[in-house]
């Protein structure tokens, strides 16, 4: 009898959860490393899932649940600083016609559905645990972990992010670069009016949005060119998105009125960065974050690392071999579909900061979207 192939997943993010899932189905052994002992269940605001997330997030069987938590609509608004609305555009429905173009949900309840179904799995799930070392041969990893535990394991697949200490271990010399932007995301609470995405272009900041996640909830952001973190006190965190936020006009003046706990704002500096090359180092294989990264100015890094996720599982469980073939075959598949979005999401953001007044916008965006319609 055929001895049942064993993985370690390193990284409890949508990526990691999602390809632990899969595979468990399959009826592999896996074992779930986090290095937070929180599992990342409180972190974040908002996020939006466009169709061909929730794809896969079907394929996972948690897309009911998405659909309950969260909020999905068809449409984004174009407005003007003052709140005007100018051009209402139906989205493009990636994931196929049966699912919605969008899907607004708060980030924590995302990633608890998805540990609860990581736990429903049956995988081994160890928090607050990081690999120490990885020592491969030909058949597999032998794995030294920071709790003092050791395993052998036919394939590690690093979901740990886009400072993924694994990527780093491999020698793998990729490094995330700044864009010349940073957003301030809060979560809030919802008008009811407010039933789709909307976008302003222009004012004190490039970009300024709220998304809805839920019925009562939303999140909003604002895009601004980056700042020296260390010059911004956690403490002025609200004030400062408050500043920025309180330049703008429809539903903003009801969204900044909330906009109050300085712990409750999050702000970060666009990133890209894409793993050229291969995604692997023998039976050690990046995806996620710890493989690409791209500014949200698509709203796709989520739905990037699911996708990889599942297209991984399906080239694994349909193999005999799980060998360097394999693997460059993967990545293969996914850096065709991969490098559009991230160049075409670092272009938009170029543009921006460039000024550049006659971009092809819409037409950069229709192009990358009909694409992500296909099947990954």
């Amino acid at each position: 009898m055929t001895a049942t192939r064993t993985v370690l997943v390193v990284g409890g993010g949508a990526a990691g959860n999602a390809v632990t899932i899969l595979l468990r189905r399959a009826g592999l052994s896996v074992d779930l490393i986090e290095a937070k002992d929180d599992w990342n269940a409180t972190a974040g605001s908002g996020i939006t899932l466009q169709g061909n997330a929730l794809r896969v997030l079907r394929e996972l069987g948690v897309w009911e649940q998405v659909q309950a938590s969260g909020f999905g609509f068809d449409s984004v608004g174009i407005t003007a600083p003052d709140g005007t609305v100018l051009h209402v555009d139906r989205d493009l429905r990636t994931g196929g016609d049966d699912l919605p173009a969008t899907i607004g949900i708060q980030r924590p309840r995302l990633q608890q559905i998805l540990i609860d179904a990581v736990r429903a799995s049956g995988a081994r799930v160890r928090l607050g645990t990081r690999a120490e070392t990885l020592d491969q041969d030909a058949e597999g990893v032998s794995v030294r972990f920071t709790d003092g535990a050791e395993g052998r394991y036919d394939l590690v697949i690093a979901a740990d992010g886009l400072g993924s200490t694994t990527r780093a271990a491999l020698g793998i010399t990729a490094e995330p670069e700044p864009t010349g932007m940073a957003i301030w995301r809060v979560a809030a609470p919802r008008p009811a009016e407010v039933t789709r995405t909307d976008l302003a272009y222009g004012g004190p900041a490039y970009i300024s949005g709220y998304c809805p996640t839920g019925d009562t909830t939303l999140y909003a952001y604002v895009v601004e060119a980056n700042r020296d973190r260390t010059s911004i006190p956690p403490e002025s965190y609200a004030d400062e998105m408050r500043r920025l936020a309180s330049a703008y006009g429809g539903f903003w003046p009801q969204i900044t009125e909330s906009i109050t706990d300085p712990a409750k704002v999050n702000y970060t500096w666009f990133d890209r960065m894409l793993v050229e090359g291969s995604w692997h180092r023998g039976r050690v294989v990046l995806i996620g974050d710890a493989a690409h990264c791209c500014p949200p100015t698509l709203a796709q890094g989520a739905a990037l690392s699911l996708e990889d996720a599942w297209v991984l599982a399906q080239m694994l469980t349909g193999a005999d071999d799980w060998d360097d073939a394999l693997l460059q075959a993967f990545y293969e598949r996914r850096i065709a579909r991969v490098r559009p979005v991230v160049e075409a999401s670092v272009q938009i953001g170029r543009w921006q900061l460039d000024g550049v007044r006659d971009a092809d916008l819409p037409g950069l965006m229709g192009r990358t979207m009909t694409m992500l319609r296909e099947l990954p």
